[in-house]
Protein backbone atom coordinates (compact mmCIF):
# COMPACT_ATOMS: atom_id res chain seq x y z
CA UNK A 1 0.00 0.00 0.00
CA UNK A 2 1.29 3.46 -0.88
CA UNK A 3 2.27 5.35 2.25
CA UNK A 4 1.86 9.12 2.62
CA UNK A 5 1.73 9.12 6.40
CA UNK A 6 2.42 12.59 7.74
CA UNK A 7 3.13 14.04 4.31
CA UNK A 8 1.59 17.34 3.24
CA UNK A 9 -0.09 17.43 -0.18
CA UNK A 10 -1.71 20.27 -2.11
CA UNK A 11 -4.39 19.35 -4.66
CA UNK A 12 -5.77 22.02 -6.99
CA UNK A 13 -9.21 21.31 -8.38
CA UNK A 14 -9.67 19.03 -5.41
CA UNK A 15 -13.44 19.02 -4.90
CA UNK A 16 -14.71 17.13 -7.95
CA UNK A 17 -13.81 14.27 -10.25
CA UNK A 18 -10.19 13.18 -10.38
CA UNK A 19 -9.06 15.84 -7.92
CA UNK A 20 -11.53 14.74 -5.27
CA UNK A 21 -10.46 11.13 -5.74
CA UNK A 22 -6.86 12.24 -5.21
CA UNK A 23 -7.83 14.04 -2.01
CA UNK A 24 -9.73 11.05 -0.64
CA UNK A 25 -6.97 8.56 -1.42
CA UNK A 26 -4.21 10.76 -0.05
CA UNK A 27 -6.13 11.18 3.18
CA UNK A 28 -6.73 7.45 3.53
CA UNK A 29 -3.01 6.90 3.16
CA UNK A 30 -2.13 9.30 5.94
CA UNK A 31 -1.50 12.58 4.15
CA UNK A 32 -2.48 16.01 5.37
CA UNK A 33 -4.31 17.38 2.34
CA UNK A 34 -4.65 21.03 1.39
CA UNK A 35 -7.79 21.15 -0.74
CA UNK A 36 -8.17 23.84 -3.37
CA UNK A 37 -11.22 24.89 -5.39
CA UNK A 38 -12.67 28.21 -6.47
CA UNK A 39 -15.90 27.10 -4.75
CA UNK A 40 -15.33 27.96 -1.09
CA UNK A 41 -18.32 25.93 0.12
CA UNK A 42 -17.23 22.79 -1.71
CA UNK A 43 -13.68 23.33 -0.53
CA UNK A 44 -14.76 23.51 3.09
CA UNK A 45 -17.00 20.45 2.75
CA UNK A 46 -14.40 18.18 1.15
CA UNK A 47 -11.67 19.34 3.53
CA UNK A 48 -13.96 18.60 6.48
CA UNK A 49 -14.62 15.08 5.20
CA UNK A 50 -10.91 14.24 5.08
CA UNK A 51 -9.82 16.39 8.03
CA UNK A 52 -7.81 18.46 5.59
CA UNK A 53 -7.17 22.14 5.08
CA UNK A 54 -9.47 24.15 2.78
CA UNK A 55 -7.78 26.76 0.63
CA UNK A 56 -10.32 28.24 -1.81
CA UNK A 57 -8.88 30.36 -4.58
CA UNK A 58 -9.74 31.42 -8.13
CA UNK A 59 -6.79 30.14 -10.16
CA UNK A 60 -7.46 32.67 -12.94
CA UNK A 61 -6.26 35.43 -10.59
CA UNK A 62 -2.65 35.34 -11.74
CA UNK A 63 -1.68 38.41 -9.75
CA UNK A 64 -2.68 36.69 -6.49
CA UNK A 65 -1.04 33.30 -7.14
CA UNK A 66 2.03 34.30 -5.13
CA UNK A 67 -0.16 34.80 -2.07
CA UNK A 68 -1.98 31.53 -2.68
CA UNK A 69 1.33 29.65 -2.88
CA UNK A 70 2.55 31.29 0.32
CA UNK A 71 -0.68 30.42 2.13
CA UNK A 72 -0.48 26.81 0.98
CA UNK A 73 3.11 26.50 2.16
CA UNK A 74 2.47 28.23 5.47
CA UNK A 75 -0.52 26.00 6.26
CA UNK A 76 1.89 23.33 7.52
CA UNK A 77 5.30 24.88 6.89
CA UNK A 78 6.01 22.61 3.93
CA UNK A 79 4.55 20.79 0.95
CA UNK A 80 5.78 17.31 0.13
CA UNK A 81 3.53 16.48 -2.80
CA UNK A 82 2.04 18.86 -5.33
CA UNK A 83 -0.93 17.72 -7.45
CA UNK A 84 -1.72 20.43 -10.00
CA UNK A 85 -4.95 19.08 -11.33
CA UNK A 86 -7.46 21.90 -11.95
CA UNK A 87 -8.63 22.20 -15.54
CA UNK A 88 -11.52 23.17 -17.81
CA UNK A 89 -12.29 22.34 -21.44
CA UNK A 90 -14.07 25.46 -22.64
CA UNK A 91 -17.30 25.20 -24.62
CA UNK A 92 -17.01 27.87 -27.31
CA UNK A 93 -15.49 27.63 -30.76
CA UNK A 94 -13.52 30.15 -32.83
CA UNK A 95 -15.94 32.79 -34.08
CA UNK A 96 -18.34 32.45 -31.15
CA UNK A 97 -18.99 35.55 -29.07
CA UNK A 98 -16.73 35.53 -26.03
CA UNK A 99 -14.36 32.95 -27.50
CA UNK A 100 -11.14 34.89 -26.85
CA UNK A 101 -12.13 35.53 -23.25
CA UNK A 102 -12.79 31.83 -22.79
CA UNK A 103 -9.43 30.97 -24.37
CA UNK A 104 -7.74 33.22 -21.82
CA UNK A 105 -9.58 31.46 -18.99
CA UNK A 106 -8.67 28.00 -20.29
CA UNK A 107 -5.00 28.99 -20.49
CA UNK A 108 -5.09 30.57 -17.03
CA UNK A 109 -6.55 27.51 -15.31
CA UNK A 110 -5.01 24.70 -17.35
CA UNK A 111 -1.51 26.06 -17.84
CA UNK A 112 -0.59 29.35 -16.20
CA UNK A 113 -1.51 28.31 -12.64
CA UNK A 114 0.49 25.12 -13.08
CA UNK A 115 3.58 26.86 -14.40
CA UNK A 116 3.42 29.61 -11.78
CA UNK A 117 2.90 27.27 -8.82
CA UNK A 118 5.77 25.11 -10.05
CA UNK A 119 7.96 28.22 -10.15
CA UNK A 120 6.87 29.26 -6.66
CA UNK A 121 6.70 25.94 -4.81
CA UNK A 122 9.23 23.57 -6.37
CA UNK A 123 12.19 25.71 -5.21
CA UNK A 124 10.83 25.60 -1.65
CA UNK A 125 10.33 21.85 -1.89
CA UNK A 126 13.88 21.46 -3.18
CA UNK A 127 15.25 23.49 -0.28
CA UNK A 128 13.27 21.32 2.15
CA UNK A 129 14.56 17.98 0.96
CA UNK A 130 12.57 17.37 -2.21
CA UNK A 131 9.59 15.01 -2.90
CA UNK A 132 7.31 15.11 -5.93
CA UNK A 133 4.74 16.77 -8.15
CA UNK A 134 2.16 15.30 -10.50
CA UNK A 135 0.58 17.45 -13.22
CA UNK A 136 -2.71 16.51 -14.84
CA UNK A 137 -2.45 16.54 -18.63
CA UNK A 138 -4.82 14.65 -20.94
CA UNK A 139 -4.91 12.01 -23.64
CA UNK A 140 -5.80 14.89 -25.96
CA UNK A 141 -2.27 16.24 -25.39
CA UNK A 142 -0.82 13.20 -27.12
CA UNK A 143 -2.73 13.39 -30.42
CA UNK A 144 -4.69 15.80 -32.60
CA UNK A 145 -8.25 16.71 -31.72
CA UNK A 146 -10.75 18.65 -33.81
CA UNK A 147 -13.21 19.64 -31.10
CA UNK A 148 -11.12 20.78 -28.12
CA UNK A 149 -8.03 22.29 -29.71
CA UNK A 150 -7.30 25.00 -27.13
CA UNK A 151 -7.74 22.55 -24.27
CA UNK A 152 -5.43 20.09 -26.03
CA UNK A 153 -2.86 22.82 -26.58
CA UNK A 154 -2.72 23.66 -22.88
CA UNK A 155 -2.46 20.00 -21.93
CA UNK A 156 0.34 19.38 -24.43
CA UNK A 157 2.19 22.24 -22.75
CA UNK A 158 1.71 20.46 -19.41
CA UNK A 159 3.47 17.38 -20.80
CA UNK A 160 6.44 19.51 -21.81
CA UNK A 161 6.37 21.42 -18.54
CA UNK A 162 6.66 18.15 -16.60
CA UNK A 163 9.78 17.26 -18.60
CA UNK A 164 11.33 20.69 -18.16
CA UNK A 165 10.65 20.83 -14.42
CA UNK A 166 11.95 17.29 -13.98
CA UNK A 167 15.25 18.31 -15.56
CA UNK A 168 15.43 21.56 -13.60
CA UNK A 169 14.63 20.17 -10.16
CA UNK A 170 15.77 16.56 -10.33
CA UNK A 171 19.26 17.36 -9.00
CA UNK A 172 17.56 18.78 -5.90
CA UNK A 173 15.47 15.69 -5.22
CA UNK A 174 12.17 16.86 -6.69
CA UNK A 175 10.46 14.55 -9.18
CA UNK A 176 7.87 15.86 -11.63
CA UNK A 177 5.61 13.65 -13.73
CA UNK A 178 2.29 13.98 -15.54
CA UNK A 179 -0.77 11.82 -16.01
CA UNK A 180 -2.81 11.81 -19.22
CA UNK A 181 -6.35 10.60 -18.50
CA UNK A 182 -8.48 9.30 -21.33
CA UNK A 183 -12.27 9.25 -21.17
CA UNK A 184 -13.13 9.29 -17.45
CA UNK A 185 -16.51 9.36 -15.68
CA UNK A 186 -16.32 12.96 -14.47
CA UNK A 187 -19.25 14.40 -16.41
CA UNK A 188 -17.15 15.44 -19.40
CA UNK A 189 -17.76 12.04 -20.97
CA UNK A 190 -21.47 12.62 -21.49
CA UNK A 191 -21.12 14.44 -24.81
CA UNK A 192 -18.83 11.74 -26.17
CA UNK A 193 -21.29 9.00 -25.21
CA UNK A 194 -24.43 10.98 -26.04
CA UNK A 195 -25.92 8.35 -28.38
CA UNK A 196 -25.57 4.55 -28.59
CA UNK A 197 -23.70 5.00 -31.86
CA UNK A 198 -21.20 7.44 -30.36
CA UNK A 199 -20.73 5.22 -27.32
CA UNK A 200 -20.12 2.13 -29.47
CA UNK A 201 -17.61 4.00 -31.62
CA UNK A 202 -15.72 5.20 -28.58
CA UNK A 203 -15.65 1.79 -26.96
CA UNK A 204 -14.20 0.36 -30.17
CA UNK A 205 -11.34 2.81 -29.73
CA UNK A 206 -10.59 1.54 -26.21
CA UNK A 207 -9.20 -1.98 -25.74
CA UNK A 208 -10.71 -2.29 -22.25
CA UNK A 209 -14.13 -1.40 -23.73
CA UNK A 210 -15.18 0.98 -20.96
CA UNK A 211 -14.55 4.45 -19.61
CA UNK A 212 -12.33 4.99 -16.60
CA UNK A 213 -13.21 5.99 -13.07
CA UNK A 214 -11.71 9.02 -11.31
CA UNK A 215 -10.22 6.75 -8.66
CA UNK A 216 -8.27 4.82 -11.28
CA UNK A 217 -6.60 8.02 -12.44
CA UNK A 218 -5.98 9.11 -8.86
CA UNK A 219 -4.34 5.77 -8.09
CA UNK A 220 -1.92 6.28 -10.99
CA UNK A 221 -1.15 9.81 -9.80
CA UNK A 222 -0.49 8.64 -6.24
CA UNK A 223 1.86 5.96 -7.51
CA UNK A 224 3.87 8.52 -9.46
CA UNK A 225 4.00 10.77 -6.40
CA UNK A 226 4.97 7.98 -4.03
CA UNK A 227 8.36 6.64 -2.98
CA UNK A 228 7.58 3.51 -5.03
CA UNK A 229 8.18 5.67 -8.13
CA UNK A 230 11.42 7.11 -6.78
CA UNK A 231 13.36 6.62 -10.05
CA UNK A 232 10.62 7.94 -12.35
CA UNK A 233 10.60 11.59 -13.40
CA UNK A 234 9.71 13.64 -16.45
CA UNK A 235 7.28 11.01 -17.70
CA UNK A 236 3.65 11.17 -18.82
CA UNK A 237 1.55 8.16 -17.92
CA UNK A 238 -1.54 7.59 -20.07
CA UNK A 239 -4.46 6.33 -17.98
CA UNK A 240 -6.81 5.63 -20.85
CA UNK A 241 -7.77 1.97 -21.06
CA UNK A 242 -5.39 1.58 -23.98
CA UNK A 243 -7.02 4.17 -26.25
CA UNK A 244 -3.69 5.75 -27.12
CA UNK A 245 -2.18 2.52 -28.47
CA UNK A 246 -4.90 1.37 -30.86
CA UNK A 247 -6.28 2.45 -34.24
CA UNK A 248 -9.76 1.33 -33.21
CA UNK A 249 -9.79 -1.85 -35.28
Amino acid sequence: MLDFQGRVALVTGGTTGIGRAMVERLSKRGAIVIVNSEDAGACDAVAAEVEGIPLPFDLTDNAALDGFAAAAWDARGRIDHLFLNAGITGRLRAGDEGYEQEVARVFAINLHHVRRLCDLLLPRMAASGGRSSVLTASLSALRGNHNIGVYSLTKAAIVQLARDMAVRWGPDGVRVNAIAPGLIATGWEQAVLATPEKAERRMQMTPLRRIGEPGEVADAALFLASDQASFITGQTLAVDGGTSITDGN
